[in-house]
């Protein structure tokens, strides 16, 4: 019996040595861990807080829907051939969304060859007309997606999302959250003026 807890005794002990070890290594073995993500974005210059987008470089998804104020007009890929677009994903209970609406407008005004295309996000009806009518339409078009199929397929987690596509309908920018003034100038120029 004296021999069994003795033996129970030493596996314990065992068991405790091998335990601390661990635990005094496991921070070194979290900072190494972090310290490799962090390499890896500043090797690759990429932005932790812009996640990336499957959909970049890759056809626009195939979607069908009708416009907001004219339910005879279909909107879909069809309808953005050959157009460069800019697709934005709103809705009108979207603070964010209200927040980046007059660079929206700014970007209409001075882009009239770009196709401004609002899909308007599980709203209402009378609320989506409401806030565009209030707010000032920036859209050329604006399509329903009121069961979020729309946004699932294009990989929409946030409102607002904005999308651009070139003229052979591939996605060449993603940006996720409200449009600023300061990307605006650095980088939707640029693609709209390619």
């Amino acid at each position: 019996m004296d021999r069994d807890i003795d033996n129970n005794f030493s596996k314990f002990y065992i068991y405790k040595k091998k335990m601390n070890k661990i635990l005094k290594t496991l921070p070194l073995l979290i900072t190494f861990v972090l310290f490799s993500f962090l390499l890896y974005f500043v090797i690759t210059n990429k932005d932790p807080s812009v996640p990336p987008s499957p959909l970049l470089n890759k056809q626009i998804p195939i979607f069908e829907t009708n416009d907001l104020f004219d339910e005879k007009i279909k909107l879909d890929n069809d309808f953005l051939k050959n157009k460069k677009v800019i697709i934005n994903f709103f809705a009108s209970w979207c603070a964010p969304c209200k927040i980046e609406h007059p660079i929206l407008m700014e970007i209409r005004n001075n882009n009239p060859n770009i196709l401004l295309l609002g899909i308007n996000h599980k709203d209402k009806k009378e609320n989506a007309i409401n806030f565009v009518l209030e707010n000032g339409n920036p859209y050329h078009y604006i399509g329903m997606d009121s069961d979020g199929k729309i946004s699932l397929d294009f990989g929409v987690y946030g409102l607002p999302e904005t999308f651009i596509s070139n003229q052979e309908e591939k996605i060449i920018f993603k940006h996720v959250g409200p449009l600023t003034l300061k990307l605006y100038n650095e980088q939707i120029k640029k693609l709209l003026s390619n």
